[in-house]
């Protein structure tokens, strides 16, 4: 299963939006662990299962005089097991 979300930060915490989620952190790694938590607790992620969350950075949190020197800040793909129940 994948999973498209956009991510972006607010200049404290971390923001996942998406089809399925909305959610903040204020570290990568809270937000990966608030991630699996939904999608096992809303029955989307069962044990055994494996998800691709696939996070595209928000350019438009960039400022528009650095936009042409900077592609993208950054994406990333978060894989997620099922918990172990």
């Amino acid at each position: 299963m994948r999973i498209e979300c956009v991510i972006s930060h607010d200049g404290k915490n971390w923001l996942l939006t998406g089809e399925m989620l909305a959610l903040s952190a204020p570290t990568l790694t809270e937000l990966d662990a608030k991630v699996r938590t939904v999608l096992s607790s809303n029955g989307v992620l069962k044990k055994g299962d494996h998800a691709e969350v696939f996070m595209a950075f928000d350019n438009s949190t960039i400022p528009d005089w650095i936009r042409p020197y900077a592609q993208h800040y950054f994406n990333r793909i978060v894989e997620i097991e099922g918990a172990n129940e």
